[in-house]
């Protein structure tokens, strides 16, 4: 049996594009009747230290965060920076960006998954943490992105 590259199968988080994060989110409180989240920017760059195919990048998204038990539902309505988030709206429309798994050993999972032909396209810092989002499309069909929390 082959080795878990990410050492876990538990799945935390589904990501989807929006052109209009208040309403959709509005939408989802409504489908499961629960109270509207609140709407979050991501960091600017200096914060964020974000970086998109390998340049800085001062793209921000507005984000809205459902928490149904282990699965949270993340929207994402992104600026018109460049940016996955932008490019797979432009590209694809409204609809699944990714799934999200939370592992340790940000770096170490980078490498492995890059020796895999899984190349990393964004990351960045975000309050307590990392995320990094690599283009698995022609293997998994779908974007996935490592969530590192910092330890407390």
């Amino acid at each position: 049996m082959m080795k878990n590259l990410l050492g876990t199968n538990l799945i935390t988080q589904i990501g989807i594009l929006v052109h209009d994060v208040e309403k959709t989110a509005q939408a989802y409180a409504d489908f499961f009747g629960v109270e509207k989240p609140e709407i979050y920017m991501t960091d600017v760059l200096e914060k964020s230290q974000a970086v998109y195919k390998g340049e800085p990048m001062p793209a921000r998204a507005k984000q809205a965060f459902f928490d149904f038990g282990q699965l949270q539902i993340e929207l994402m309505e992104p600026d018109h920076n460049p940016s996955t988030w932008r490019d797979e709206l432009n590209t694809n429309g409204e609809g699944p960006h990714h799934i999200a798994f939370t592992i340790e050993g940000m770096n170490e999972k980078i490498t492995l998954m890059e020796q895999k032909g899984m190349k990393l396209i964004q990351k960045g810092e975000y309050p307590g943490g990392r995320y990094a989002y690599l283009d698995t499309f022609d293997q998994l069909k779908v974007m996935i992105e490592l969530l590192e929390n910092d330890k407390e």
